[in-house]
Parts: structure tokens; C-alpha cells; sequence
């Protein structure tokens, strides 16, 4: 059944005229009047609804049943992620939302190589928050993870050192293995950019309590290495 995500209030017997959005997926789905979709608007759960009118320039559905679903991984864990370039990042961010992370932090790195003036980050987070929207529909969650704004990491690392806050910070060459963790419930994920982080960035990490790890001998890009240790997580403490 498609599912679409629809950030608005959302009750059973509600008519609704779907976000234009939405509209043209129904349109390129080519679905028709009294065919069934679910919405989620975030708040938890979701509805089953009923398409009723449909025009070239919006559709409507009746919403039905709240279903108060949720498919969130039991450990919420948060991704901090080095930006990278192309659709590098795209791709990392689907497939943690897949993978259950429940934050995303998009970090500025020494040797990241996307460089962007100030005012197009904005644009560039709504487009990482549009790709975890889709993820979520594709996906089955009902929560949509927050990608916040894009920070330098010194920065970043200093205020969750204040704020208390630690985690893992994925590291070629360290010795410490997720087997000898316990298990990493609610903490920070740190992965690096495609040059992976500078000596600096790591042990200002370090120096602020966070754990180096590693993912074996091999060396694993950007786009690899947060998602593999996700998915390693996931089947030593979550649901998988």
C-alpha cells in the first residue's frame, strides 16, 4: 500500500486535500478514486485513508483508522556524518533512516571536500530532510528523523562535550571492536567524510571521551563505514 508522509493534523473522518507533494506521487502512481494509501504525519502511528477526489491539481482522501504502529529500532542511535559530495550523502542518510537512526548531524570536516557559501546549506538541509521523509515513506517508520543544520565538528564536539553527550567515532587502525562494546543505546555515531577525518578531529574526540572503533582491517568509504556499523549494531543489540 503506498505511504506518504503528510505534515499536518491528522484524525479518523477527516477529509483531506492531500499536499501538492503528495499530490503528484498519487499522480505518477497513477492511483484512483476509492484505492487505499496510509499517511503519517510524524506524531506517531499512522492512518489508513481512502482516495476520493482526484483532479490534474489535487486529490482528496478520507482518512480512516488510526493505526498506532511504530517500527523504530529499540537502540535510537544518531548519526553524525562527515558531508560528502555527490550523491554520497544521499545515499548515507537513506539507508540510516532504514537502518533505524533516530538523529542526523551533518558535520563540516578538515578534508571534506563539499565547500558551499553560507547560504546554500539551508537549501541543502531541506533537501537532506526531503530524502529522510522519502526514506521514511519507503521504509514503514512513522517517526521522521531530524537532520539538523550542518556544523564545523570542533564546534559540534565542544558543544556536546558541555552537553555532556559522547559516543563512537569510527576509526581505520583502532583496536577496539563492537564485540567488546556494550550495547550502544541512544549514543552518537561519528563517520568521516571521504578522506576521513584528520588527526586533529580525532583526538579532539578523543580527548572529549568518545570511543574509537573499527570495522576490521579494510578501509571503507564514507558511504559504507556509519552503514556497516549500523547494520553490525543492530544485529549484536537491536531488532534484526
Amino acid at each position: 500500500m503506498p505511504r506518504f508522509y503528510c505534515p499536518q493534523p491528522l484524525q479518523p473522518g477527516q477529509l483531506l486535500r492531500l499536499p501538492e507533494t503528495v499530490h503528484r506521487h498519487v499522480q505518477v502512481l497513477r492511483l484512483q478514486p476509492q484505492d487505499s494509501l496510509t499517511l503519517f504525519n510524524g506524531e506517531g502511528g499512522e492512518y489508513h485513508a481512502t482516495l476520493t477526489q482526484m483532479t490534474n491539481k489535487w486529490s482528496e482522501v478520507l482518512l480512516g483508522a488510526h493505526d498506532p504502529v511504530e517500527r523504530e529500532s529499540p537502540l535510537q542511535l544518531k548519526l553524525v556524518q562527515g558531508v560528502s559530495s555527490g550523491d554520497r550523502m544521499d545515499y548515507t542518510l537513506q539507508k540510516a533512516v532504514e537502518l533505524g537512526v533516530a538523529e542526523i548531524q551533518p558535520v563540516l570536516t578538515r578534508r571534506g571536500i563539499v565547500k558551499l557559501p553560507p547560504e546554500r546549506w539551508a537549501k541543502k538541509q531541506a533537501h537532506w530532510q526531503g530524502v529522510v521523509e522519502a526514506a521514511c515513506e519507503q521504509c514503514g517508520r512513522n517517526q521522521v528523523p531530524v537532520v539538523h543544520e550542518a556544523q564545523a565538528l570542533s564546534a559540534w564536539l565542544a558543544q556536546q562535550h558541555q552537553a555532556g553527550q559522547r559516543g563512537l567515532v569510527l576509526l581505520p587502525g583502532s583496536t577496539q571492536r563492537l564485540r567488546e562494546q556494550t550495547a550502544p543505546t541512544g549514543q552518537w555515531l561519528l563517520a568521516g567524510p571521504e578522506g576521513g577525518l584528520s588527526e586533529e578531529e580525532v583526538a579532539l574526540a578523543l580527548q572529549y571521551g568518545w570511543q574509537a572503533l573499527t570495522l576490521g582491517p579494510r578501509v571503507l568509504r564514507t558511504e559504507t563505514a556509519a552503514l556497516a556499523a549500523l547494520a553490525a549494531i543492530s544485529a549484536l543489540w537491536g531488532d534484526f
